[in-house]
């Protein structure tokens, strides 16, 4: 039996009896080449056209860049719509950075495979399964970010909190408090309108000590205690019985 390459990889296998005097190379290529690709390679697949680009992998052990790990891929031309990464269907890992240019994602997948959408300039990991090309990753049992989590990633985008604060949005990050008007803007509910509206007319009542304070402005004129108690801070105008 001759050598042959039923590998997915392509790795040359020496049959019995072959290659005498070339043993030695061909299992240094198999090693330094095609598995070395394999474990650690970075290749560089190339969109020549607004196309879609296919890589295949043929009978040889020499170097091939859909049997690299990390496919780095670029586009010579400037993509105007999301095009297809067709990779060989066999089992394989691969780690896909898109960094082609015209801002498209792409999707890398089989030839009969529906694939996994990689965004311009984002990198992930998939796996070839032998039927189409899925996220490698899945789950992640705990996670520690180096900087907050984006708005637009489905954070908050604050790195810090303060404790017993209400969350209110700016439009791209969320800060530490709410207003009276902030929280019946949200809820649109009737209990809420009376602090409302004495937060707009310079009015407000906050929690300090145990006890409620009553202020206008930066003033306090007022304060309750937890029996219920009033102490008015300035003059009482009563109109009527007192």
């Amino acid at each position: 039996m001759a050598s042959d390459y039923s590998t997915s990889l392509k790795i040359e296998l020496i049959a019995d009896g072959e290659q005498a005097g070339n043993w030695g190379t061909t299992t240094n290529t198999n090693l330094g080449t095609a598995l070395e690709e394999a474990i650690v390679g970075y290749g560089n697949p190339d969109f020549t056209s607004d196309a879609d680009l296919t890589l295949t992998l043929s009978n040889s052990n020499a170097t091939q860049v859909a049997r690299n790990l990390v496919l780095n891929v670029t586009s010579s031309v400037s993509l105007t719509t999301t095009h297809n990464l067709v990779v060989p269907t066999i089992e394989k890992p691969y780690v896909v950075q898109n960094n082609t240019t015209g801002g498209q994602s792409i999707i890398v997948k089989t030839s009969g495979g529906s694939g996994v959408t990689i965004p311009n300039g984002k990198s992930a990991a998939v796996y070839a399964d032998g039927t189409d090309v899925v996220s490698q990753i899945d789950h992640i049992p705990s996670l520690t970010l180096g900087a907050a989590l984006p708005v637009a990633s489905g954070g908050t985008g604050a790195a810090t909190f303060t404790s017993g604060a209400l969350l209110k949005g700016n439009g791209t990050s969320a800060v530490s408090s709410a207003s009276a008007a902030d929280i019946v803007s949200a809820l649109g509910t009737t209990p809420v309108n009376e602090a409302a509206q004495l937060t707009t007319t310079g009015y407000t009542i906050e929690e300090s000590g145990g006890e409620l304070l009553i202020k206008y402005g930066a003033t306090s004129i007022g304060k309750i205690d937890s029996s219920g108690n009033l102490t008015v801070i300035g003059n009482v105008t009563a109109y009527g019985t007192l």
